[in-house]
Order: C-alpha cells, then sequence, then structure tokens
C-alpha cells in the first residue's frame, strides 16, 4: 500500500487510519481511534477538540513528534506502550515494556472480587504480580475500607505500580517484593487474587502482536503455561483465614486443569466464571 505524508488532521485521520488497517490489520474504527490518540497526545487536545477541527494542521514541531509515534506504532509496538498509558475499570494506569498491558478480560476478577468483600468489613486482600497496580489499585479504589497488599517479582513493574497509587491517591495498598509468597511468612488474608503468566513458553502468540513487546516472564510459565498457578495453588492455604478465597485468572482452555489442581490442593467450592466472551477466564475456591 502505497503512503503518503500530511499534516492536515483530517487527512491523517483518513489516510493513517487506512494505514493501520493494512499494516497492523486493524477493523475500521480501531485504527482511526488509535490514530486520534497519537493526535490527541502531539497537540494536547481532547478527541472533541480534534474532531471539529480536521481542517487545522499541524506545525514542524508537532509533525515530527506525531510521525515519530506514528512510526513506532506501524513497527508493531503497542499503542499502550507508545501512549504510556491504559485505562482499566474506570481508571487510568502508566504502563510501560516493565509491565503487562492491562486488558478487559481481567476486569472479570475485579468483579468476582467485589462480589466477595462484605460491605462494612475491613478485609485484607493479596494481589499477587500485581504489575502495574491495575488489579490491587481498582479494588483498593472500589472499597478503600480493605487493607490491600500488592507483590512483585520485578521491582520495575512495582516502580510504576507505586507511581499508579500516587496518581489516583490510593493510600490503602501495601506494595512489596517478593517472588509470590516469600516475603510474606506468617501473613494471612481474607482473599487472594492473581493474574498469574500462563501462557505456555512455546506458544505461537508470544511472538505475535502486542504480547511480542510485553514482559516474557510476565506472560509465560512451563510447557504448558500451568507451573505459576501451581506454586501460587500449593502456598495459597496457608495464607488464607479460614473460608478465604483464591482467584486466578487463566488461559482460554485451562479452566478444567485449573479446578483439578484447586480441588487436589483442598479447596472446596471450586469454580470457573465466563467472561464476556463466554471464555472461563476465571476459577477460585474457598480455602
Amino acid at each position: 500500500m502505497k503512503f503518503r505524508m500530511t499534516s492536515c488532521i483530517g487527512e491523517i485521520l483518513r489516510l493513517h487510519g487506512k494505514h493501520f488497517e493494512a499494516v497492523l490489520n486493524l477493523d475500521t474504527s480501531s485504527a482511526r481511534i488509535e490514530v486520534q490518540c497519537l493526535l490527541q497526545t502531539v497537540l494536547q487536545v481532547n478527541r472533541a477538540w480534534l474532531l471539529t477541527h480536521p481542517e487545522q494542521s499541524l506545525n514542524p514541531e508537532q509533525y515530527t513528534r506525531y510521525t515519530a509515534l506514528f512510526e513506532r506504532r506501524l513497527r508493531g509496538e503497542p499503542i499502550a506502550y507508545i501512549l504510556g498509558e491504559r485505562e482499566f475499570y474506570g481508571l487510568n494506569f502508566k504502563v510501560t515494556p516493565a509491565t503487562l498491558i492491562p486488558r478487559p478480560d481481567t476486569e472479570l476478577l475485579i468483579e468476582l472480587m467485589l462480589q466477595r468483600i462484605p460491605q462494612r468489613e475491613t478485609l485484607r486482600i493479596l494481589d499477587l504480580g500485581t504489575g502495574s497496580g491495575a488489579v490491587a489499585l481498582s479494588i483498593a479504589h472500589a472499597r478503600p475500607d480493605t487493607e490491600v497488599t500488592a507483590v512483585d517479582a520485578s521491582q520495575e513493574a512495582l516502580d510504576v505500580a507505586r507511581e499508579n497509587a500516587q496518581c489516583l491517591n490510593i493510600d490503602n495498598v501495601r506494595l512489596l517484593h517478593s517472588d509470590w509468597f516469600s516475603a510474606l511468612t506468617g501473613e494471612r488474608f481474607d482473599l487472594i487474587v492473581s493474574n498469574p503468566p500462563y501462557i505456555s513458553a512455546s506458544d505461537a502468540h508470544l511472538i505475535q502482536g502486542d504480547l511480542r513487546f510485553e514482559p516474557r516472564a510476565a506472560l509465560a510459565s512451563g510447557a504448558d503455561g500451568l507451573d505459576d498457578i501451581r506454586r501460587i495453588i500449593a502456598q495459597a492455604r496457608a495464607h488464607l483465614n479460614a473460608e478465604g478465597h483464591l482467584l486466578l485468572e487463566h488461559g482460554y482452555d485451562q479452566a478444567a486443569r485449573v479446578r483439578a489442581l484447586l480441588q487436589q490442593a483442598g479447596f472446596t467450592g471450586v469454580f470457573s466464571a465466563r467472561d464476556l466472551a463466554e471464555i472461563e477466564r476465571v476459577s477460585g475456591g474457598l480455602a
């Protein structure tokens, strides 16, 4: 597809959207939205201004900045990393290549956790592998009366989570550097939640799309993708209060195996919940 550069907003939206469609295999709506996001970042304007000024042209400095972002996206770099942020559960989170990009599928974890937090009770909640802090901070924001601990083995990821907590003015989250439960000796919680690595190390998707740019340690987990889930399940009951809940996000075809692991470890009330695409995305049980 022949590509022509232009500095006019209306032409950029039309031509560059089509280029994103062709090169990145995006649908028309997604391609246009991504171009809008890049322009909004460079021009520091909202979407309404952008769409009502199609005749406006970028000045040379703006054009140079926009072109650099546009070319990064053409090379496949995720739009979230280019913009440095991603919306999740109604909140805006900073993201970097040190963290996974929060995805809508994971919002199911938040919904299921919130359903299990009684009103007017101060519960202790643990988020394992917090990354950008999206899960922990979303729960803490929705229920400021809870005490949330969030751990990650990556100090870089924890730095991002700490910055997100400060930007969102959330102060009921404790952030710890920990390889799963390693820094939590003797501690118990009422609920444990995790979106751990669950992709097979040989899965071809790891070298495709956005996954190419995300931290491999936060994605892949052994030959069948379940190594970290096995570790979490094996240790979780020692850190849960009586009748405490464990909830785990997992792959689209792993629900039956995760339920079996939970049952083998002595969890009761084992279940799986489906996401908006009707895929069993989260499984859990009671200690």
